[in-house]
C-alpha cells in the first residue's frame, strides 16, 4: 500500500519499506516473545496490502463552507485527508461521492464524524455524527442521499438515532468452501478486516477434536461459533454481552443452524452454574450435564484471562485461544503451560501497519 498521508496520520505506525517489512517485524518481535512456549516457526496469515478495511471512523473538518475528512496525528493535532487506502474498495469510493452529497443538500452544519460499515459486497451503513438534535428537514434531505447513493443512513446526536433504510449490514465469509452469513449491526464490534478474519477462523478450525462438544467463552455475535457448528454436536457458547448475544442468536437462524446454545454469563457465573454452586435462570432450560465437553474456545477482549477463568479453561482437554493482545496472551500461557502444551501457534495480521496483531494458539493437556 502506498498512501500520501504515511507519516503525518497517525493511523499506520509501521510502514517504512513496504508490507512485507512490517509484517517481517511483527513475525520477529512474536517468535522471540512466545519462544519459551512454542520452538516452532508461528504461522503468518497476512492480509491484503491495500483496501482491507470493512469499517472505518473519520472526524469532519469544517473550513468555511468546505468540509473534510480528518485523522489524528502522532502529535494528536487533525490532519485533513481526501482519501484512506486502508478501507475497502467499496468505502474508499463513497468516501467522495458522500461528502459531495452532503455539502449539495446542506446538511454539513454541526457534523464532527463520519462511520463506515461495509459488507464485502457493498452492502454499506454509514453513521453520521452531529453535536445537535436532528429534525424532519435532515430526515428529509438525508432520505434523498440514501436514495442517491444506494446506502443506509444513521444520523446520531445526543439520546437520538434517526435510521434511514437499515442500521446493519449482512456479511458473508468464506470458510472452509463453506459461505456463512452474519448480521453486523451498527456501532457493535466486528472484526475490521474480513479476509484475515476468514483466515482465523479456517485455522481455528483446522485438526478440530470434533468427536464430543464444545464450550466458547466471549463468543461475541458468534463470528467463531457459527462454522464451528459445523464440526462440533452441539457447542454451548457464552458471553456477558446482551447485544453481543441477541446478534449471535439472529446469526444462528441466519445460518440454519440449531446445535448451539447461547447463555448470557460471565465465566465465573457459567462455572458456578456448571459445578452446580449456584442456580441461574438463564440456564435453567439447558442440561448441563448432557454436554461431553472436551475443547474450549476463547476470544476474550485485549485484557486477556484472569487467573480464574484460565484455571478453568485448564479442565479441559484441547485448547484454542484467539488473542489480540500478544502481552496478555503471553500472561496468561504461564499459567496454561503447567498443564497444556502449546501445539500450535499462528499469527493474524489484522490490522496491517500498525504494531497489533492477533495470535492463535492451541494447546493439548500434557
Amino acid at each position: 500500500m502506498t498512501c500520501k498521508y504515511f507519516g503525518i496520520c497517525g493511523s499506520c505506525s509501521l510502514y517504512k519499506d513496504g508490507y512485507e517489512a512490517q509484517l517481517k517485524q511483527k513475525f520477529d518481535e512474536n517468535q522471540k516473545r512466545f519462544e519459551n512456549f512454542y520452538k516452532q516457526d508461528i504461522k503468518v496469515f497476512n492480509s491484503p496490502s491495500s483496501h482491507y478495511r470493512a469499517r472505518a471512523e473519520f472526524r469532519i473538518w469544517h473550513d468555511n463552507d468546505n468540509i473534510s475528512y480528518a485523522m489524528t496525528s502522532k502529535d494528536k493535532q487533525a490532519v485533513m485527508i481526501d482519501e484512506c487506502p486502508q478501507v475497502n474498495q467499496h468505502i474508499y469510493n463513497l468516501m467522495p461521492k458522500l461528502l459531495q452529497k452532503i455539502i449539495k443538500y446542506e446538511i454539513k452544519h454541526k457534523l464532527f464524524g463520519i462511520d463506515f460499515l461495509s459488507s464485502s459486497n457493498g452492502d454499506m451503513v454509514v453513521s453520521m455524527l452531529y453535536h445537535k438534535r436532528l429534525d424532519e428537514i435532515w430526515e428529509e434531505k438525508a432520505s434523498e442521499i440514501s436514495k442517491d447513493l444506494g446506502i443506509s443512513i444513521i444520523g446520531r446526536s445526543k439520546k437520538q438515532k434517526i435510521v434511514i433504510q437499515k442500521d446493519y449490514v449482512i456479511e458473508t465469509l468464506h470458510v472452509k468452501d463453506k459461505a456463512f452469513k452474519y448480521k453486523h449491526i451498527e456501532n457493535s464490534f466486528t472484526q475490521p478486516n474480513p479476509k484475515v478474519n476468514e483466515q482465523m477462523i479456517s485455522w481455528a478450525m483446522e485438526d478440530l477434536k470434533s468427536d464430543s462438544d464444545l464450550l466458547e467463552l466471549y463468543c461475541g455475535a458468534g463470528n467463531f461459533t457459527i462454522p464451528f457448528a459445523t464440526k462440533f454436536q452441539k457447542i454451548l457458547a457464552t458471553e456477558i454481552s446482551k447485544s453481543s448475544i441477541n446478534a449471535a442468536k439472529e446469526n444462528m437462524k441466519l445460518n440454519s443452524i440449531t446445535n448451539i446454545e447461547f447463555v448470557r454469563m460471565s465465566v465465573e457465573e457459567f462455572v458456578e452454574a456448571l459445578d452446580g454452586v449456584r442456580i441461574f435462570n438463564r440456564t435453567k432450560h439447558i442440561d448441563l450435564d448432557s454436554y461431553d465437553i472436551k475443547s474450549v474456545f476463547v476470544d476474550p477482549p485485549r485484557a486477556g484471562m484472569d487467573e480464574y477463568s484460565c484455571n478453568f479453561v485448564s479442565r479441559y482437554e484441547n485448547i484454542i485461544y484467539i488473542s489480540c493482545n500478544p502481552l496478555t496472551l503471553h500472561r496468561d500461557l504461564e499459567i496454561l503451560s503447567r498443564t497444556h502444551k502449546v501445539t500450535d501457534m499462528a499469527l493474524f495480521d489484522q490490522f496491517p501497519y500498525t504494531h497489533h496483531v492477533e495470535m492463535g494458539v492451541k494447546l493439548t493437556r500434557i
